[in-house]
């Protein structure tokens, strides 16, 4: 079964979204919290608790799909290499065939 925050974000379909929820959840604890310890005003702590919820999760949603967009890159440079390596192994445009200036002639 697929969960959908907010009706329209499936959250088991869209890369990162269940750890930024599940961050966001655990700043929004923390912070709530921390903000209530300090101060004991309850509706500003649950203010401060959706705050801490928001920024978490979005700070969390970007470093992770900003990860995941690295990691893509790497792996298509990754399969570009391996089937490059393929293509011109033994060829003349193999770079790890030695070329030397003098193939031709045998002194």
């Amino acid at each position: 079964q697929s969960f959908k925050l907010l009706g329209f974000l499936d959250i088991k379909s869209v890369p990162c979204s269940r750890e930024s929820v599940l961050y966001g959840s655990v700043g929004s604890l923390v912070v709530g919290l921390g903000h209530f310890l300090a101060t004991s005003r309850v509706r500003r702590s649950c203010d401060f608790a959706v705050g801490g919820f928001i920024c978490t999760m979005l700070g969390y949603w970007f470093y992770c799909r900003y990860n995941l967009a690295q990691h893509r890159i790497r792996q298509r440079m990754l399969k570009e290499g391996m089937r490059n390596k393929i293509l011109f192994e033994g060829s003349s445009l193999d770079p790890e065939r030695k070329q030397t200036g003098n193939e031709g002639s045998n002194s």
